[in-house]
C-alpha cells in the first residue's frame, strides 16, 4: 500500500475515533448556548457557580477565584448587563428565567450537584434554583439579599401587591433617565454599594455598560418578588452573609432581626453578620468574604 494512501487512512482513523470519543463526553460550557445567560469557566475541582449581581459581571468574582482554587467556577454573565447583549431579556422578566437556565446549565453540562452563590440579584436567583430546582445544586450562599426585597420599600406588612405602585414608579424614573443622569446616578449609588474605592471604577462601569431597560426590568422582578413562602422547599445547606445597609437609624440588632425573620422559612440556614462592609463585601471584606466561602465550600451535607 502507498504511503501516502496508509497516511490518509490513518488520519481519517484517528478523526473517527475523535468524533466517537467525543461523544462519549458530557457537554462543556462552550456547547451550552442559551439568550440569557453566557457561562466561562476557570479552574479543576468540585464544580461551583457564581452569580452575580444587577448590572454586574463576573469580575466582582475575580479576587475570589483567585484567593480560593482548588475547584472549578462557573462564572455567570447575564444578558443585559455589563455591555453584553440583551438576548431575550430584553423583555418581560429577568431572574426567573435566568434562574431556569442556570438549572438548564447544569443539566446540560452534567455537573453533579454543583454549590451556587449569588451576590444581591445573585442571591435571589440562586434561591429560585435552591426552591424550583432542589435537585440541582448541593449547597447555596446568598450574599447580602432579602428573600423580598420589597420589603425595604415599604412599611411593616409590605406585600408584592402594595409595593407594585412603588417599583413601577421607580421603573419609570430609571427608564426616563438621559445618559448624563444615569453616570450621574450610577455613580452615587456604587459608592454607596461600595466602600473600597479602588473598586468602584469596575463597578460603575459594568452598570454604565448595562441595557436600561432589562436593569428596569429586573430591579421591578427583584422588588415585587416575594421568595419567603418558596423557602421551606430548600433542602440543601444554605448561608446567608450580609451586611448594614446605611439608612439612617438603622442599627445592627435592627439588621440582624430583619435577616432572622425573613429567612426563618429556611430552616437551619446559617446567617452572618459581615461588620464594616457596604453591599459588596467580596471587596470591602475580602479575606474574610473569601474564609467564609472556604468555609461554606467545605460544608458536609
Amino acid at each position: 500500500m502507498p504511503r501516502s494512501t496508509l497516511t490518509r487512512r490513518l488520519l481519517l482513523a484517528s478523526l473517527l475515533f475523535a468524533i466517537a470519543s467525543s461523544a462519549l463526553l458530557p457537554a462543556t460550557a462552550a456547547e451550552f448556548e442559551s439568550d440569557r445567560i453566557a457561562v466561562t469557566t476557570e479552574g479543576k475541582g468540585k464544580d461551583v457557580i457564581l452569580i452575580p449581581g444587577l448590572g454586574s459581571s463576573p469580575r466582582v468574582w475575580r479576587e475570589l477565584v483567585r484567593a480560593v482554587p482548588g475547584y472549578r467556577y462557573h462564572l455567570v454573565q447575564v444578558s443585559g448587563f455589563a455591555g453584553h447583549a440583551r438576548g431575550l431579556n430584553a423583555q418581560g422578566k429577568v431572574a426567573a428565567p435566568v434562574a431556569d437556565e442556570i438549572a438548564r446549565y447544569i443539566m446540560v453540562n452534567s455537573l453533579e450537584r454543583p454549590a451556587v452563590i449569588g451576590h444581591s440579584m445573585g442571591g435571589t436567583v440562586g434561591m429560585m434554583v435552591a426552591s424550583r430546582h432542589p435537585n440541582a445544586l448541593s449547597k447555596l450562599m446568598v450574599v447580602d439579599m432579602l428573600p423580598f426585597l420589597g420589603a425595604m420599600f415599604g412599611p411593616p406588612g409590605t406585600t408584592s401587591e402594595s409595593v407594585k405602585p412603588t417599583a413601577d414608579a421607580v421603573v419609570a424614573q430609571l427608564r426616563s433617565a438621559d445618559p448624563a443622569a444615569r453616570q450621574a446616578r450610577a455613580t452615587a449609588t456604587i459608592a454607596s454599594m461600595v466602600d473600597t474605592v479602588a473598586m468602584r471604577e469596575g463597578a460603575v462601569d459594568d452598570s454604565i455598560k448595562s441595557d436600561p431597560d432589562v436593569v428596569a426590568q429586573a430591579f421591578h422582578e427583584l422588588i415585587v418578588t416575594d421568595l419567603r413562602p418558596e423557602l421551606e422547599k430548600v433542602t440543601v445547606p444554605a448561608t446567608v452573609l450580609y451586611v448594614v445597609t446605611k439608612t439612617p437609624g438603622m442599627t445592627d440588632a435592627a439588621m440582624d432581626a430583619a435577616y432572622k425573620a425573613a429567612y426563618a422559612p429556611l430552616k437551619g440556614a446559617t446567617l452572618k453578620r459581615i461588620p464594616s462592609s457596604a453591599h459588596f463585601i467580596m471587596w470591602d471584606q475580602s479575606e474574610q468574604f473569601q474564609s467564609e466561602v472556604r468555609r461554606f465550600l467545605g460544608q458536609q451535607r
